[in-house]
């Protein structure tokens, strides 16, 4: 349940919030002020790459988290302590066992992420400021205020023919690693 809290607002109103957690008078700010880490608030915050990053990783959580989850949850754990009884450590039992056979959902977290976060615009217009500029939004820029349809229309094209072949190649090395393992 407490994964899916935040999911119960609207995804214009958990970026907003962010802006005002990382804000110059906001939630860091004014908790690190108040314990005397910092003596003014920190201006790097807010309005680049970092809060963009922080505010996608943030809204996305979830959906990378519930199909690598079920993944993880389908592994035999009879594999899992066949590994061990052969001599297996912790870490080699993870790359030869869990990794290959949880990929289907890391692939799967990956696409899921992946699609809508190329072509999210409100999140760097709202937090990353003249610093969190994404494919998304040039493409709207020119079609609102450079007024260039001809070219966000081969920019809006050229995105989705990137994301439909990166999305086809992630399913081929899905297929095929899950091949592999058969």
């Amino acid at each position: 349940i407490l994964l899916t809290l935040p999911f119960w607002t609207s995804y214009l109103l958990r970026v907003f919030s962010w802006k005002v957690i990382l804000g110059y008078n906001g939630v860091i700010n004014s908790g690190l002020m108040s314990m005397g880490v910092i003596a003014e608030p920190l201006q790097f915050l807010l309005y680049n790459p970092f809060s963009v990053i922080v505010t996608l990783a943030h809204a996305w959580a979830a959906f990378a988290i519930l199909p690598i989850y079920v993944s993880l949850e389908k592994i035999d754990r009879t594999l899992l302590e066949a590994a061990t009884d052969l001599g297996d450590g912790p870490v080699r039992r993870f790359f030869r066992i869990t990794l290959p056979l949880s990929m289907p959902g890391v692939i799967a977290a990956s696409l899921l992420i992946f699609i809508p976060t190329v072509g999210d615009y409100v999140t760097p217009s709202l937090v990353g400021g003249t610093g969190g500029v994404m494919i998304a939004n040039i493409i709207q820029a020119q079609f609102s205020r450079a007024n260039n349809w001809p070219l966000g229309s081969a920019l809006a094209i050229s995105t989705m023919l990137a994301v439909t072949a990166i999305a086809c190649l992630s399913i081929w090395l899905a297929k095929r690693g899950t091949a592999a393992i058969r």
